[in-house]
């Protein structure tokens, strides 16, 4: 099944609670949450508590993208009952299965991201210990980017090895994905697709999602 997580860095943080409710209405799946340390990548986004404001507010899972340095230390702060996935960066676990066994051991999916210049094989000795492998098509750090074809061809790897080994972990891709790419990528074997302003900026949010879901069967 196809899923939507919009990433809640696009929503009006002066009514936060108001925008994810009207997501959720309009038929998403999940609250995707880029978090940014201003180290790693050139941004600065919020932190764990911003993120436990919308507990009790929304019946949405989150997937917790942490785009930082050091993620072991601050990994517990996002453990909520409502936490699906947390997802660490590649680039930056000098010990990445401690770090996904870490995430494991709090009862949370764990998952793993790549930039865009970070091949598929920089994964090959962790794919069955992941339950999401996250495709950045864009250079993390910030919103509004353009989306970066070279993605498609690494979805395609991705799902041609977990059927060949018989793995089961999601595919999700974030940055620039637009009702224009959806098709080539869901074709290609996105589960999950990470949107934005397009979606929080639509004037129907409903209307939206049913033209994705449209583009993409």
């Amino acid at each position: 099944m196809i899923r939507l997580a919009p990433s809640i860095l696009s929503a009006d943080f002066s009514a936060l609670a108001a925008d994810a409710a009207r997501v959720e209405r309009a038929g998403v799946q999940l609250l995707h949450m880029d978090i940014m340390d201003g180290h790693f990548v050139p941004n600065i986004s919020f932190g764990p508590a911003v993120m436990k404001s919308l507990l009790g507010k929304t019946e949405l899972p989150f997937d917790v993208h942490l785009m930082i340095e050091n993620a072991d230390s601050i990994i517990p702060e996002f453990v909520t009952e409502r936490t699906e996935y947390i997802v660490v960066h590649q680039e930056t676990c000098v010990q990445l299965g401690r770090t996904l066994d870490l995430i494991r051991d709090f009862g949370v999916k764990p998952g793993v991201a790549l930039n865009p210049a970070t091949p598929v094989s920089a994964l090959d000795c962790v794919l069955a210990e992941v339950e999401l492998v996250l495709i950045m098509t864009v250079n993390p750090g910030y919103s509004g980017q353009k989306f970066r074809p070279a993605g498609i061809e690494k979805v395609r790897r991705l799902a041609e090895i977990r059927k060949e080994r018989e793995l089961s972990f999601q595919i999700e891709v974030d940055g620039g994905v637009s009702l224009g790419n959806a098709r080539v990528l869901a074709e290609a074997g996105t589960d999950i697709f990470v949107t934005g302003s397009s979606l929080f900026g639509a004037p129907d949010a409903a209307e939206w999602v049913r033209a994705f879901y449209k583009a993409v069967s």
